[in-house]
């Protein structure tokens, strides 16, 4: 039985199956992504959407959909389905689906009348190309297959509209066509395993509407060209592959292109596999020398602090330390040009945030956990000792080194968390002074590195480690026994946060077993749901817990009351460092909500947060890596805990 299967009462009921996505990547940064009825339901869904480096960072939406069509006897039956205004939707084909699953691939199966034809997508790791095999399993009479493509050559961020610049010619190459709409495009190359005939019929499908783009606010209808369509018979039992891409393929080759990539796929049967599947179509390789992991999808790009907060998840957490390693050795030059020079990375955003270099060191404290201290003291210990000293001299231009050993960071007028939403340039949290993480991180880089060196200790680390078991309680710890989000001179947040379980959760504390349990309590009490923390209890000021309505309306709430999973997952590797084997049970419960993700929203991944309130509706990204990332690393703790 598969493990992510959906038979023809969800397909069919679009309440049902318009809410489920499906995504597949490749290490380029392309992907495609729609739901699975096919269905595109947001501007940023398309089969193939690719990096396009001359027409600027965004990815561009280059083949939209494909829209099938089996004809028997002379009658079309049209698989394909779209939305248009009025809530009504045409072709209306997801009545033909009898089932839906997606463990090596995403297949569905369709019957109209005697026919049951199956489709298949695979989407390769190392070229920017989609394939569908499209197999006949049954049939009673001839049947001939049409498809439709539908262009749009766009950036994910803009929406396309009838036009007369399009250009609407072709050119013929090996079982398919090619081409480009608009200058400065790379050709789109459709070809198919089998010869066939493509019949010049262009048009302007009018109307299409994204409704998740509508939900949002934005602009949401737009205009897709169909230059034509291939047609061509198929036979009982016989299977033919359809490929979209940038490059022309070969043919009669494209049988054993399908197979390799299929034979490299983790079948997504069980819970770990789909994280571990998820995990994996972070990867981004645009050069052979370079290894990064992408933030999210479908529109996040590589960003230093997800980097680096995700790594060991999306690596170690799935015996990868070579890939850790990779990634690792992109990262630590753009750090050390940053520390340097000053100087922003072309890739890795958001370089210049002043935890980015501690998540850095966490991430290495992690791969010395997993593989050894010895190996992570020779490959990176000079990398972390510079760090350490670079924030010691005072070098941060945003972030101080005080006489209490704490550091101070000044986020009034721009946000350097990551609570980092912002209005008209203005960050909605401004979280500024004495940041709680900022020094939970701090104190655990400090003691991580003197355990690293443990033969050869520097006095001055020791002393600030000993400053900071006075300061940071005297400076945190508050009269109800859980720790200030910020302290700023006289004003100090007390607002009910997340970010305090940090202090529980690392390796290295200056907080009191009594202390931990106190944070963990108020945590669990006010800020704990199925899918993740809060990020502010209901019983603060300015609670919002739905990620609902206009941008503005949405950038309120990002960081008001919703729920992260990847605080869930700092929040249960607190909870077993308190409670030890006796929260086994306790971590395995709380991970039941997120296997239920595995076949909500887009299949097989975890969206980027949650509604605060019941019933948690998973909102923004589709799949975000430090989501992904934190659990796989709880499913790695309690092997662990089972093992011992």
């Amino acid at each position: 039985m598969s493990y992510l299967k959906f038979d023809k009462t969800v397909m069919i009921n679009l309440e049902e199956s318009l809410a489920r996505e499906v995504l597949r990547t490749n290490r380029k940064g392309a992907y495609h992504c729609t739901t699975v009825v096919d269905c595109n339901t947001r501007k940023y869904h398309g089969l193939l959407v690719m990096p396009v480096p001359q027409l600027g960072d965004d990815n561009f939406v280059m083949l939209s959909s494909l829209d099938e069509t089996v004809i028997q006897h002379g009658a079309p039956f049209n698989l394909g389905l779209h939305k248009y205004e009025g809530n009504n939707f045409s072709p209306k084909g997801h009545k033909y689906i009898r089932e839906y699953s997606c463990d090596t691939v995403p297949r569905t199966v369709y019957r109209v009348g005697g026919v049951i034809l199956s489709k298949e997508k695979v989407f390769s790791l190392y070229e920017n190309r989609i394939m569908i095999k499209y197999t006949l399993e049954d049939a009673h009479s001839e049947t001939t297959l049409r498809f439709r493509p539908f262009l749009a050559f766009r950036s994910v961020n803009d929406l396309t509209h009838e036009n007369d610049k399009v250009n609407k010619s072709f050119s013929e190459v090996p079982n398919g066509i090619k081409t480009c709409m608009y200058e400065g495009f790379p050709e789109l190359y459709m070809q198919f395993s089998k010869k066939l005939k493509f019949v010049f019929e262009p048009y302007w499908y009018k109307g299409i509407e994204y409704p998740k783009e509508q939900e949002r606010g934005y602009p949401y209808i737009e205009d897709l060209y169909v230059p034509g369509y291939f047609e061509l018979p198929i036979q009982k039992g016989e299977s033919i592959i359809f490929s979209a891409g940038d490059t022309s393929v070969v043919t009669n080759k494209l049988r054993s292109l399908y197979e390799t990539e299929v034979s490299v796929r983790t079948p997504r049967t069980s819970f770990y596999n789909c994280l571990k599947n998820s995990a994996q179509q972070f990867y981004f390789r645009p050069t052979e020398n370079d290894a990064y992991l992408l933030a999210g999808y479908p529109w996040f790009k590589v960003r230093a602090r997800d980097l680096f907060i995700a790594l060991p998840g999306c690596t170690l957490s799935i015996d990868d330390s070579v890939r850790f390693e990779k990634i690792m050795n992109t990262a630590m030059p753009a750090i050390r040009t940053f520390m340097e020079e000053g100087k922003p990375d072309s890739v890795i955003k958001e370089i210049d945030q002043p935890d980015v270099s501690l998540w850095a060191i966490w991430a290495i404290q992690q791969y010395a956990k997993d593989v050894s201290l010895d190996r992570a003291r020779d490959l990176y210990g000079t990398f972390v000792y510079e760090i350490l000293e670079y924030i010691y001299n005072q070098k941060h231009p945003d972030m101080r080194l005080m006489d209490d050993g704490l550091l101070f960071a000044d986020g009034r007028n721009k946000a350097i968390t990551w609570m980092n939403s912002t209005i008209n340039g203005k960050p909605v949290v401004p979280r500024s002074g004495y940041i709680v993480e900022f020094n939970a991180l701090w104190y655990n880089a400090l003691c991580f590195y003197t355990e690293m060196y443990a033969d050869k200790p520097v006095e001055k680390y020791d002393q600030l480690v000993k400053k900071m078991n006075v300061s940071f309680v005297e400076t945190f710890v508050n009269s109800y026994n859980y720790l200030y989000d910020y302290v700023n001179g006289s004003i100090v947040d007390w607002s009910v946060r997340p970010n305090m379980i940090f202090a529980v959760a690392f390796a290295y504390s200056p907080l009191s077993r009594i202390q931990k349990r106190a944070v963990l309590d108020i945590v669990t009490k006010e800020l704990r749901t199925p899918k993740g923390l809060r990020t502010l209890s209901p019983k603060s000021e300015g609670y919002k817990p739905y990620y609902l309505g206009s941008p503005n309306d949405r950038d309120l709430a990002y960081h008001q009351g919703t729920a992260w999973p990847w605080l869930l997952g700092a929040y249960l590797e607190a909870y077993l460092r308190v409670f030890g084997m006796s929260g086994v049970s306790f971590a395995e419960r709380m991970l039941i909500s997120m296997e239920e993700e595995m076949s909500l929203h887009c299949i097989g991944t975890i969206p980027e947060l949650f509604d605060g309130n019941p019933p948690f509706t998973g909102r923004g990204a589709v799949s975000f890596a430090t989501n992904v990332a934190a659990i796989l690393r709880v499913v790695e703790l309690l092997k662990k805990c089972s093992a011992e």
